[in-house]
């Protein structure tokens, strides 16, 4: 991590760490307070139209947001990789956007690369308004220091394709292509993602679709890579319930072409809410009810003073689907501000294919 701007990193700092203890607090406020009230902030509603390229780009009168990409790659021997890369704005508080060191956006960065006997990451720190991290829609470009994502080659504003993936940390670095050859697809209700039966939402879209190659370099060893990868986009003013502690999320690519989303928020009264979506190869969709999924957790480990599931057995009748799910490295615990277990899985069953599994609030 640069020490260009340290005063940057110190006032960052000290808004993660009160987020961090607001949300440690009875978990009263869900985790890393993302439970916390949005007053102030604009209100995520329904039927409000995603419109590309702006909606690539920040939204500062919403309270958070993130720029989220993950990405399952072998190399040439078949040994099997995990990649990634992800870009959080959260807002101090609403009201106009103020200018340079007065701007209320903090930024933060988290990259990490997975195989079967590691795990390393990284995280980073910027504060809005003086050029270290930032989010442009046109021509695309989404950074913090070094890190970036950036759209390449007359990149189609609609698939966001093709773009450049790069990050690093101490003793790891990657560099990837991303190419998609079909549009983005909306999660929820055509962007408007249900987060619990009280009023809480996001704004969702995803790219399923991207197909990647670059490299990898772990110890000063690179080694070429290829795969699948998956971007998230979300942004909120207040994702979590007061009473949701965490969630359970996991996109999986199937070995036949479609690709499935499910999350589930774990509520302190058992209640838990999930939801999903299935994309076909054809670019139709499928929304899953809540009561139609059965995510169950079947091993767990112990790390960092925690126990957390890390093989799970996934049921969805109405599609008729029956998976466990395996990680590639089971101590994919990642240990930044706010901590939580995130890495590469494969799955057997009705299907198979290969994923991402993240995991937060234990």
């Amino acid at each position: 991590m640069s020490d260009r701007h340290p005063i940057s990193r110190r006032v960052f700092g000290a808004g993660a760490l009160m987020l961090a203890l607001s949300g440690r607090r009875g978990r009263a406020q869900g985790f890393a307070g993302l439970g916390a009230d949005g007053a102030g902030f604009a209100p995520v509603v329904a039927h409000r139209a995603l419109v590309f390229p702006a909606d690539h780009g920040a939204h500062p009168q919403f309270r958070i947001e993130w720029w989220y990409v993950t990405a399952n790659l072998v190399d040439a021997a078949g040994a099997a990789y995990g990649v990634q890369w992800t870009l959080f704005r959260q807002a101090m508080h609403p009201g106009e956007q103020q200018q340079g060191w007065a701007n209320q956006q903090l930024w933060m960065g988290h990259a990490a690369v997975t195989r079967a006997d590691t795990h390393r990451y990284s995280e980073t720190f910027a504060r809005g308004g003086i050029g270290q991290a930032g989010v442009n829609s046109n021509p695309y470009c989404a950074w913090i220091d070094a890190w970036q994502m950036r759209g390449i080659e007359a990149m189609r504003a609609d698939a966001l394709s093709p773009v450049e993936l790069n990050a690093a940390g101490a003793d790891f670095a990657y560099a990837l292509r991303l190419d998609a050859d079909r549009p983005l697809v909306l999660q929820g209700e055509q962007g408007y993602s249900r987060k619990s039966e009280r009023g809480q939402a996001s704004y969702y879209f995803s790219q399923p679709y991207f197909k990647a190659g670059g490299s990898i370099t772990i110890d000063g060893k690179p080694v070429d890579v290829t795969g699948l990868a998956w971007l998230d986009r979300e942004w909120s003013s207040q994702p979590l319930a007061s009473d949701q502690t965490g969630w359970d999320w996991l996109s999986l690519h199937f070995d036949s072409g479609e690709k499935l989303m499910l999350f589930r928020l774990r509520q302190t009264d058992g209640n838990n809410y999930a939801s999903g979506k299935l994309f076909l190869p054809d670019g139709k969709a499928e929304r899953i009810a809540s009561a139609d999924i059965a995510l169950t957790p079947k091993a767990a480990i112990e790390i960092a003073g925690r126990t957390v599931p890390t093989r799970w057995d996934i049921a969805i009748a109405p599609l008729a689907l029956k998976i466990s799910c395996t990680p590639l490295n089971a101590k994919s615990w990642t240990g930044t501000s706010f901590p939580y277990w995130e890495g590469p899985i494969s799955f057997t069953g009705s299907r198979s294919g290969v994923g991402y599994l993240e995991m937060t609030g234990y």
